[in-house]
């Protein structure tokens, strides 16, 4: 999205104070943090070549030169590869700007899903929408009984008030959603629909606009999450996120409650309530 490198460098930069990095303080600092002049001395480059880079003129900037302002700005490896990503966008042309409608979960993954029975596992896709799910994940978030267009984890989150509520540490679960949302930006920088929900989001949610001006970024590869069920109360889960190599766009979450836990004695009863009788998360399009 337009003036997301300058975005995110100045975002990097205002966190860090010169005595940080070994560099002395001098004269009155309108913003935060390093100044552009600092930024260019750590990195190595002119100060001239490093501001058209945050104006976003430096489509053919190199490795070399991209790897020493993240060293510069002390960005961790998701960041870094953010910052290749963001200041080298791919053309619209290459890049396969994908419907809703037009994503699709392979039979395969659907069984594979299904044979999950102990654990809620579901698989979204672009823009973190969620694109099928097995029978213990759709008894935990309710999938089935939502509209194609509500079974987005975003929209969810900021948009929905039973969703808020059922999350006790809801600004951690934000902060970790939009920081998502911004690295699945930068790898879709032609999809419409992408930006048409971040538009959405930032009209309707202030904590939404608060989180995406803030500019994290952040994979969603593992960690736990804290859920107020109304059936059976708290439940922490652990999760991992599997990437899947034959369908890159797409990702499976798999709850995995310690065995033993309260955590997962309640799952397994939840389980046992909503038994599914029907195969409604096997239709086409995920429900």
């Amino acid at each position: 999205m337009d003036g997301d490198l300058g975005d995110f460098l100045r975002s990097r930069r205002a966190r860090i104070q010169p005595a940080d990095v070994g560099l002395t303080a001098y004269g009155r600092r309108r913003v935060p943090g390093l100044r552009r002049e600092e930024v260019a001395q750590l990195a190595g480059v002119s100060v001239d070549y490093y501001i058209r880079l945050e104006q976003g003129r430096g489509s053919s900037v190199s490795d070399a030169v991209l790897d020493s302002v993240a060293r510069a700005l002390r960005l961790d490896e998701t960041e870094r590869a953010y910052l290749r990503t963001v200041a080298r966008p791919r053309q619209p042309s290459r890049d396969r700007a994908r419907t809703r409608a037009a994503e699709t979960v392979r039979p395969g993954l659907r069984l594979l899903l299904d044979s999950i029975d102990r654990a809620p596992a579901f698989i979204f896709g672009r823009r973190m929408d969620v694109l099928a799910w097995n029978a213990l994940a759709d008894a935990l978030n309710g999938f089935s009984a939502l509209a194609p267009e509500d079974r987005n984890i975003p929209r969810q989150v900021f948009l929905s008030a039973p969703e808020r509520d059922c999350y006790p540490e809801w600004e951690t679960v934000a902060a970790e959603t939009v920081a998502y949302l911004r690295l699945d930006a930068a790898r879709f920088p032609a999809d419409a629909e992408l930006a048409a929900l971040v538009g959405e989001l930032s009209v309707k949610s202030a904590p939404f606009r608060r989180l995406w001006a803030n500019h994290e970024v952040a994979e969603k590869s593992h960690g736990t999450k804290r859920i107020n069920h109304p059936l059976v109360g708290e439940l922490i889960l652990p999760y991992e996120t599997l990437t899947l190599p034959a369908d890159p766009d797409h990702l499976m979450v798999v709850y995995t409650p310690t065995p033993g836990s309260p955590s997962a004695d309640r799952l397994a009863l939840l389980a046992s309530w909503s038994a599914p009788t029907a195969s409604n998360h096997l239709r086409p399009g995920g429900g």
